[in-house]
């Protein structure tokens, strides 16, 4: 066996990616040589970074099935969401439909269920349950959209519990009661095959740092045929279709690009090897640990997450007593006190169980040598936690 480079083990690939080399590779130019501004197209400099941004935004669409022209760059996912949900509701409004009710599910990204927050622009937001293996019932989406619904939004892999919702059945619900569809994908892209057109997509949300691209970069699929229109939320020079103004970050943009080419390249191969590393590392530690949980559907699940609940250590003790291994609890902190994850309780997991919990994330940089070992540190940190 080699030896495991003296540094953290790292397993919190849902929080965040590291940057591929050859992500970086192609950045490196657009900083120093090649910092054009792309919309000053009456030079050369400024001609070839729009260039690049352009090559970048088909590589953006091929890893969705899109095309170039209906993808807009956004800072990242939580922007992209929030111009997804709010445009679509405040366009609607503006344009007099009486369609009032905005449809999300208890387990969304709290980027999601605030944007869905809409009651005092005279909206009705509606927040649907979820099973206890975190799947959304279609019979309760479909009572839901019965009152006229502008727009239903479902994370396509969540970010906790790595679950895989059926986008392509709850796109078809949302069209069939005159509703769009909007699915943060910022777990999904690059990792799971998408097809926007396939699967009736209106909306889709990709964040560059979750599919080893840059911090500060995503973007937004917006259907144009038929079109989808959004309220911008803020004025400026009317970049990206007049959905995102601002001067696009060039750099940032080329490495969203390289980093959705790889994916869509080496996809097949990251979700067998991590597949293998997860069972391993599964195996391992339910032999030096028995009675470890997972939590969720076991089969409609990423490769790369695990949600864990440990027998009797909570996931706060188990970090202190294995600082070398990066791992997430899932929860939030509210002044002093560590809060159970709110996506926890919304499978029905017990308030003991849930600060229990701790979620692993593989990628695509995580080692055979790095499971072995992150599974030894965790049964020696329960045993120390309580003893």
């Amino acid at each position: 066996m080699s030896q495991r480079p003296n540094r953290p083990i790292y397993l919190d690939n849902q929080a965040t990616t590291a940057c591929d080399p050859r992500v970086l590779q192609v950045m490196l130019p657009f900083f120093a040589e090649h910092y054009g501004n792309p919309h000053s197209a009456e030079h050369a400099m400024g001609r070839f970074a729009e260039e690049a941004v352009e090559a970048a935004r088909g590589h953006v669409a091929a890893l969705i099935g899109a095309e170039a022209r209906e993808v807009v760059f956004t800072s990242g996912a939580t922007e992209s969401n929030n111009i997804a949900i709010k445009g679509a509701a405040r366009h609607a409004l503006h344009m007099g439909s009486d369609r009032r009710r905005v449809i999300t599910v208890a387990t969304e990204h709290k980027c999601v269920l605030e944007s869905v927050a809409l009651a005092a622009e005279g909206f009705e937001p509606v927040v649907l349950p979820v099973r206890p293996d975190g799947m959304l019932d279609a019979d309760v989406v479909r009572a839901a959209l019965a009152v006229p619904t502008v727009l239903l939004s479902v994370m396509a892999v969540n970010n906790e519990i790595g679950v895989i919702q059926d986008i392509a059945l709850l796109a078809g619900l949302a069209r069939e009661a005159g509703a769009l569809f909007h699915t943060d994908a910022a777990q999904a892209a690059g990792k799971i095959p998408i097809n926007v057109v396939a699967a009736h997509i209106d909306l889709l949300s990709i964040s560059g740092h979750k599919l080893y691209g840059p911090k500060g970069i995503g973007a937004l699929y917006v259907r144009r045929r038929p079109r989808v229109r959004l309220a911008p939320l803020f004025s400026g020079g009317g970049q990206e279709r007049g959905i995102r103004s601002g001067t696009l970050p060039t750099p940032l943009i080329v490495g969203l690009g390289e980093a959705c080419r790889i994916a869509a390249l080496e996809m097949a191969e990251d979700h067998r090897r991590i597949a293998g590393l997860r069972d391993r590392f599964m195996e391992r530690l339910q032999v030096l640990l028995p009675g470890v949980v997972l939590n969720a559907n076991p089969a409609r699940r990423i490769p790369g997450n695990l949600n864990l609940t440990f027998p009797a250590a909570s996931a706060q003790a188990l970090m202190e007593a294995a600082p070398e291994l990066c791992v997430s609890t899932g929860s939030a902190c509210s002044s002093a006190e560590v809060e159970p994850s709110y996506v926890l309780q919304a499978l029905g997991l017990p308030e003991d169980a849930a600060r229990r919990t701790l979620r692993i994330g593989i990628g695509r940089f995580t080692s055979s040598v790095d499971i072995d070992a992150a599974a030894a540190m965790l049964a020696r940190a329960h045993s120390l936690a309580v003893s």
